[in-house]
C-alpha cells in the first residue's frame, strides 16, 4: 500500500483541509489522516499484533484500523457482520487472529487502544501458516457453514485500485457513499481505497443509518434520507439495491441528480432493470468480479464519460491488468490478479477458473450467462441457466425475489417472493415473463414461500440463493407439483 499512502501524503500537501473520511458525527481531513493511521499502527505493533480481526460496523474506525494494519504490515481479517455466531467463531479460530477490534469474545483479554476503540488480545500457540505477503484475509459470502478465507497481498489489492482509477478517470467522483459492508472486499477497495487514491471523500455511515436491518432488509425511507443528506457522486450496489434505488428516484428525481457512477455487481443484472434505472436518471453500469481475482474483473463506464468502455448487456471490458479467456465449456478464466491462495490450502494457480459461464464479444466485452455448477438440465434434456431466468424476473415490478428449480424435473418450479401488497399482480406478471422465455425455461409452477427465503436462511448475505438448501427445504413441494422426488 506504499503507493496509496504516498498519494494520501500528496493530497495532504495539495488540499489538506479536504475531507478524506466522514460519518454522521465526525470527519477527518487529509492533513490529519496519515498521522492518525501512523499512531494507531504504532499502538498495534506495541501490543504485539500480527493478525487483526476487524469486527466493526461501517465507520471511520473501521477504515482507520484497516489502513493502520496496512501501514504496519499486519494481516487484517474483516469479519462480516452477516456471519452467524458459529461462522464468526470459526473465522476467529481458523484464521489465527490474535487481536480483535469489536465486541468482546470469550477467552480474549482487554486491550487498550485509541479512545473509544475496544480491543481484545489472546495468545495463539500455532496459527495456520499464511502464503508469503498475505496482508488481508477476506471471506466469501457464506454459501456454506465454513466460508473460505481468500488471502491477498497489498500489491494485489492496489493493482485493482489503480486499474479502477484509470478506468473511471473521466467520471470525476468526489464523494462516495458506502452502502455495502466494508467487510465486503468490493466496498473495501472501491468505497475506501479508491476514494483515497483519487483524493475524494469516503462517507462511512453505519449500515443502520442507511436503512439496513440485518443483511437483507432495507428501509427505503432511511436510504432516501441518507442519499438526500450526503449527495453522493458514486455508489456500489447489488441488483436488489438498484431496484430499490430506481423506485426511489422515480418518486424523488432529485435523489439521482448528484450521481455520476452507480456500479452494480454481485449477481446478474437484467438489462430491463438497467434501462429503468437509467431512465430514472441513475448512471448505472454493470460490472463483474470475485474476491479470488481482486474483487473487480470487468466494468462498464457511464457512456457519457468513456463510450469505448460502455456496452449494455455486458459487464464491460476486463480491467487492463487482467487477461480473460473462455474455455471449451464456456467457463471464464482470469489471469493476472489471482489471489495468493485460500487460507490453509495450497497456493493458488496463476489462472483462476471462476466457475462462471460467459463469452467475450468481438470488441472484448465480457458477457455473463450463468454459473457452471448451476446449469439445470430438465427431464427433457434441455439446458438453461437459472440466473438468466431470475435476472429476467427483475423486470417484474411485483417480484422482490425469484428462484427457479428445474434440474431433472419435467416442469420448472419457482419460489416467488412478492413485494408487500403486490401479491395480486403476480399471476399476470409471471405470465408476461413466461411469454418472453422459451418453453423449457418457463415457470410452470410457482409458490410464495413462508417464511421468506431470507428469513429462512436460504439466501446468502448478498442475496444469492443457497440452491442445494432450497431444494432440500422444498422437496415435498417439488414432489407434489412435479411428481419427482428430488
Amino acid at each position: 500500500m506504499t503507493d496509496l499512502f504516498r498519494r494520501m501524503a500528496e493530497h495532504a500537501q495539495r488540499k489538506g483541509d479536504a475531507i478524506a473520511l466522514q460519518n454522521t458525527s465526525s470527519a477527518i481531513c487529509y492533513r490529519e489522516l496519515l498521522p492518525r493511521i501512523r499512531a494507531l499502527a504504532a499502538e498495534l505493533v506495541r501490543a504485539g499484533t500480527q493478525r487483526l480481526a476487524l469486527q466493526l460496523d461501517n465507520d471511520i474506525d473501521w477504515a482507520l484500523c484497516d489502513l493502520a494494519c496496512a501501514h504496519a504490515g499486519l494481516v487484517v481479517i474483516p469479519v462480516p457482520g452477516f456471519f452467524s455466531a458459529e461462522q464468526r467463531q470459526w473465522l476467529l479460530d481458523g484464521s489465527g487472529a490474535d487481536t480483535l477490534i469489536g465486541p468482546p469474545a470469550h477467552g480474549w483479554q482487554p486491550l487498550e487502544l485509541a479512545p473509544g476503540l475496544s480491543g481484545w488480545r489472546r495468545k495463539v500457540a500455532a496459527p495456520v501458516a499464511l502464503p508469503t505477503d498475505t496482508a488481508k484475509i477476506t471471506y466469501t459470502s457464506g454459501t456454506t457453514g465454513r466460508p473460505k478465507g481468500v488471502c491477498l497481498s497489498q500489491a494485489q489489492q492496489m493493482v485493482t485500485v489503480r486499474a479502477l482509477a484509470e478506468r473511471l478517470a473521466k467520471v470525476q467522483v468526489e464523494r462516495h457513499l458506502t452502502l455495502l459492508p466494508l467487510s465486503t472486499l468490493l466496498e473495501n477497495l472501491a468505497g475506501l481505497y479508491l476514494p483515497l487514491w483519487l483524493g475524494a471523500t469516503a462517507t462511512l455511515p453505519g449500515l443502520a443509518e442507511v436503512g439496513f436491518t440485518g443483511s437483507s432488509r432495507l428501509d427505503a425511507n432511511r436510504l432516501a434520507t441518507a442519499l438526500a443528506h450526503w449527495q453522493p457522486h458514486s455508489l456500489v450496489l447489488v441488483p436488489e439495491l438498484l431496484r430499490l434505488l430506481t423506485g426511489l428516484c422515480l418518486q424523488q428525481p432529485e435523489l439521482a441528480r448528484p450521481l455520476r457512477l452507480v456500479a452494480v455487481g454481485g449477481a446478474r443484472v437484467a438489462p430491463g432493470l438497467l434501462h429503468r434505472a437509467q431512465a430514472a436518471g441513475i448512471p448505472a453500469v454493470e460490472g463483474y468480479g470475485l474476491s479470488e481475482c481482486g474483487s473487480v474483473v470487468a466494468l462498464n463506464c457511464p457512456e457519457h464519460s468513456r463510450p469505448e468502455y460502455h456496452r449494455p448487456g455486458s459487464v464491460g471490458r476486463p480491467l487492463d491488468h487482467l487477461a480473460v479467456r473462455i474455455d471449451e465449456q464456456g467457463e471464464i478464466h482470469v489471469r493476472g490478479g489471482a489471489m495468493l491462495g485460500y487460507l490453509g490450502e495450497p497456493a493458488a494457480p496463476a489462472e483462476i477458473a471462476t466457475g462462471d459461464l460467459g463469452r467475450l464479444d468481438d470488441d472484448g466485452f465480457l458477457h455473463i450467462t450463468g454459473r457452471r455448477k448451476n446449469v439445470q438440465i430438465t427431464a427433457f434434456g434441455r439446458n438453461f441457466s437459472p440466473e438468466w431466468v431470475e435476472a429476467e424476473a427483475q423486470r417484474c415490478p411485483a417480484i422482490a425475489h425469484l428462484v427457479i428449480i428445474g434440474d431433472g424435473l419435467p416442469a420448472n418450479l419457482a419460489l416467488v417472493q412478492p413485494l408487500p401488497g403486490q401479491e395480486h399482480a403476480l399471476p399476470g406478471q409471471i405470465a408476461a415473463l413466461n411469454a418472453q422465455l422459451p418453453d423449457y425455461a418457463r415457470i410452470h409452477h410457482w409458490l410464495v414461500p413462508s417464511p421468506g427465503l431470507a428469513e429462512a436462511g436460504l439466501l446468502t448475505a448478498n442475496g444469492r440463493p443457497r440452491r442445494d438448501a432450497i431444494r432440500r427445504a422444498y422437496a415435498d413441494h417439488i414432489q407434489h407439483l412435479t411428481g419427482v422426488c428430488p
